[in-house]
């Protein structure tokens, strides 16, 4: 068996297992008792990568199948500061898994040239992961929060734009119909303090790591002062298509969350 390196953001950690991509999300989602039901969020890294967070001979000595033949489910060799040692070179596709168990792959391209809108939404999920609103598009907010001029820094972030509707050009005044967000008009609020010259402002300083798939407005980035990655998120239409089965858990997942919440 052929051994995996991830960094799953969902808690923060760097992973050698024996299971393939798909496997490995459907592990980490529902197949173990230490859980309940719930997201994982990961990255697959190149097979040659080597860290001084790991000795090669410690993942070939721990990460190989069981006596019985079965595989390694994981291996965890690293759990605090992981992403800012993990080089972007070193990075390969993303994987969202829902709460049952449902794997969608994405892989990096070229970032976008402009992100229409006054206003974004953005939730950090790594290595902290607050909900901020800001001026800035997704380029100039990494630049903002990787500064290590500034008193509040990361060396580097992992974030997801998501979507605010016509928040994003009338904070006051636009619709906020289909928008699953709690507290809107708290939301509606730090719009308008950016409206008044703000270019950040923390809308939820404890957000919950439960991500709403279907509020993804252009995808993820991780990004520092010299690099930013992009993986977009499909379009609707590519979801209810391509990737129905995955899009369907999806939503049903998140059915089961705000049951939970209420």
């Amino acid at each position: 068996m052929s051994i995996h390196l991830y960094l799953s953001l969902v808690p923060e950690s760097l992973v050698a297992s024996t299971l393939p991509p798909e496997e490995f999300g459907n592990y980490l989602a529902v197949g173990t008792r230490k859980r309940a039901h719930g997201q994982a969020i990961f990255f697959e890294l190149r097979e040659d990568f080597e860290s001084e967070l790991f000795e090669r001979s410690y993942i070939e000595e721990r990460c190989v199948p069981h006596p019985d033949g079965q595989p390694k489910h994981s291996v965890y060799l690293a759990i605090y500061r992981v992403l800012e040692r993990i080089p972007p070179e070193a990075m390969g596709s993303l994987y969202l898994t829902t709460a049952h168990g449902r794997v969608l792959e994405i892989a990096p391209a070229a970032e976008p040239a402009q992100t229409p809108g006054r206003y974004h939404l953005y939730q950090e999920l790594c290595p902290v992961h607050p909900l901020i609103a800001s001026t800035h598009d997704p380029r100039d907010f990494a630049r903002f929060i990787t500064d290590e001029s500034h008193p509040i820094s990361v060396p580097r972030i992992c974030f997801v734009e998501l979507d605010l509707g016509e928040l994003a050009d009338d904070p006051a005044e636009g619709s906020a119909t289909g928008l699953p967000y709690p507290g809107l008009d708290h939301l509606r609020s730090c719009l308008q303090e950016l409206a008044g010259g703000k270019q950040i402002k923390t809308v939820d300083r404890a957000r919950q790591l439960a991500l709403l798939y279907r509020c993804i407005r252009t995808g993820f980035f991780v990004a520092d002062r010299q690099t930013m990655l992009y993986y977009p998120y499909p379009s609707l239409e590519e979801l209810e298509s391509d990737r129905y089965q995955w899009w369907r858990c999806a939503n049903d997942s998140e059915v089961d969350l705000y049951a939970m919440r209420a």
